[in-house]
């Protein structure tokens, strides 16, 4: 099988339960100083040792993830683990004093090949390590399909979820792929769910909302 890269970028949203239908204005005036970002741990088939980077926005109103391999599929060419893709990180924010932060939006792309009576799923959580995770939030994508696909997330400003003032916490992110070949038949076909791009790696960006501490 001739694998698909094509353009993807990801805006990931951080929900307190569930995703709300709209959003007003969001504050997003970013503090004045350089946001320093490290990657403390890195686990899942999804992003192996070495394969994600991250690097944050000049104008410090986003950080953007980038991934390396991240793609799910079943069916020829595909090993018995390959149907479920999942990349965990753990990420120290070094915010300057007197700001705190929440992530604020979310825009998931990519590209997908499901065979008629396949199915994909894209799946993503965060939280703030010591915290309840949030909900999962999954969207799913029914074969016959051969295209770029896009699912979009909001959430109010009321139900932002901020880091405390004063305490230090790493910011965790799970997201995952998952295909399940259904009534299609596994043995003659190939179905993949991906987000990538045309450089072969996946970008995935978060954008803030800030917020000054008292």
């Amino acid at each position: 099988m001739r694998r698909l890269v094509v353009a993807a970028a990801a805006i990931v949203a951080f929900f307190a339960t569930t995703a709300a239908p709209g959003h007003a204005s969001l504050p997003t005036n970013p503090p004045p100083d350089k946001i320093v970002i490290d990657i403390a741990t890195v686990n899942g088939s999804g992003c192996p040792a070495g394969t994600a980077a991250v690097a944050v926005s000049p104008d410090n109103t986003a950080f953007t993830v980038t991934y390396s391999d991240y793609l799910a599929q079943v069916g020829v060419g595909a090993s018995s683990t390959d149907f479920r893709k999942n990349c965990q990180l753990n990420l120290a924010v070094h915010v300057p004093q007197g700001f705190t932060y929440a992530i604020a939006e979310a825009d998931y792309r990519g590209f997908a090949h499901l065979e008629k009576g396949a199915s994909g799923v894209e799946k993503a959580n965060y939280y703030f390590q010591g915290h309840s995770q949030t909900t999962a939030i999954s969207h799913t994508l029914n074969g016959a399909y051969d295209d770029n696909w896009q699912n979009t997330d909001t959430t109010d400003v009321a139900q932002l979820v901020y880091l405390p003032c004063g305490e230090s916490r790493n910011f965790n992110i799970n997201t995952e792929l998952r295909v399940s070949a259904g009534t299609s038949d596994p043995t003659k076909t190939t179905s993949f769910m991906a987000m990538d791009s045309t450089d072969g790696s996946i970008t995935t960006t978060y954008h803030w909302a800030w917020k000054t501490c008292p």
